[in-house]
């Protein structure tokens, strides 16, 4: 049984008319099958499809990245990679559900394979925890990535999540530790590391894993630092405020690629990821592909380099880039020429102050 969204009222309808079309008993018991009606509603679905989905706001691509039939990190694993071995445990406290990890093959070459685990159906998505993980999930994914860094293998994570587990025992086992431990792993690995928002990144739970060489989002993925709700209720007090919040926040692909967040967008088939799994499935193999091998001639330190830089450059107008002196390994910052302009101005107002007194006093006496 298919799921639809508020605003996919009039897409149910017409879908609903193809199955009655297709269905060869009528009202009269058996009728023939009126094909070509299928055909030209079928056409109408497709064009209602394409018009909703060219028009989205950002409240409605939450929506879309929530969506109950959305394909999760687990259904990706099984497609993309094989020889896939399963690793539990973090060896202090125990294995955390809401988190798949293991060592898998793609185009013949090993990776190791994070994913965060929202569940298929109730009984899944409580034992999933919803894709929540625990201070454990974090440590189990530190363990396995430094693992893959001795090794030298690259590190592909699956991020879907609406942020870490708030719970009173996860805050007591060290839930911002585990965080900030994660990040940090993340960032010092000396080997490619690429992060895919598959559904919904949210909060620090999501950065943990994200901080990557490459991050890339499906189309219709979402990735901020708090939910439209939670914002809504912090700043306006009021949740139903969300459409007003998700603008505000630029938790889209499009917005956060223009920011420069990430590095890559994966088009969706027509109607979102859950309408064709299989496209979609194929187009993320590719793409992981693609950028696994942009890092093949890349020593351990330019990866290592690649990362820092990318993650320094966010904010700023050109960026870090490494430094010229062959004594210094650190990145400086290359101003533009604007801000060059005033940051001399700046450092030397008192004296270009000083001028515009004199001139304006020259100036003065000259008129009188």
């Amino acid at each position: 049984m298919k799921n639809y969204l508020e605003f996919e009222k009039e897409i149910k309808s017409l879908e609903e008319e193809v199955d009655g079309l297709k269905s060869p008993f009528g009202s009269e018991g058996i009728s023939e099958v009126d094909t070509k009606k299928i055909k030209n509603t079928q056409a109408e679905i497709n064009e209602k499809l394409k018009q909703t989905y060219a028009n989205l706001n950002s409240w409605q691509k939450t929506l879309v990245a929530r969506h109950e039939d959305r394909p999760k990190a687990n259904f990706y694993i099984k497609k993309i990679f094989s020889q896939f071995t399963l690793l539990s445990g973090d060896r202090y406290f125990g294995d955390d559900k809401s988190v798949i990890a293991g060592f898998g093959l793609i185009d013949d070459k090993s990776v190791l394979i994070i994913g965060q685990e929202k569940g298929e159906d109730l009984n899944t998505r409580i034992e999933r925890n919803f894709g929540m993980m625990r201070p454990e999930g974090y440590r189990k994914c530190i363990r396995l990535m430094k693992l893959a860094d001795r090794f030298q293998i690259p590190v592909i994570s699956f991020i879907d999540t609406p942020g870490a587990y708030p719970g009173i025992g996860a805050e007591q086992r060290g839930q911002a530790s585990a965080i900030a431990n994660s990040i940090e792993c993340c960032m010092s690995l000396s080997v490619p590391n690429i992060s895919i928002i598959i559904g919904e990144g949210g909060s620090g739970g999501a950065i943990a894993l994200a901080s990557s060489n490459k991050v890339i989002m499906l189309e219709n993925s979402i990735y901020s630092v708090i939910s439209p709700e939670g914002c809504a209720s912090i700043l306006w007090r009021d949740p139903s405020k969300s459409l007003q919040a998700a603008e505000a926040m630029k938790l889209t692909a499009k917005d956060l690629l223009r920011l420069g967040i990430i590095d890559e967008i994966i088009p969706e088939p027509l109607g979102g990821a859950h309408r064709d799994p299989e496209t979609i499935a194929s187009d993320i193999k590719s793409s992981i592909i693609k950028n696994l091998r942009s890092f093949d001639n890349s020593s351990k330190e330019a990866v290592y380099d690649h990362r820092k830089a990318k993650f320094l450059q966010i904010g700023r107008d050109q960026g870090f880039t490494k430094s010229s002196n062959l004594s210094d390994t650190g990145l400086s910052y290359t101003e533009s020429g604007f801000q060059k302009i005033k940051s001399h101005i700046d450092q030397n107002k008192l004296v270009y102050a000083g001028i515009g007194l004199v001139i304006l006093a020259v100036l003065v006496s000259i008129f009188n």
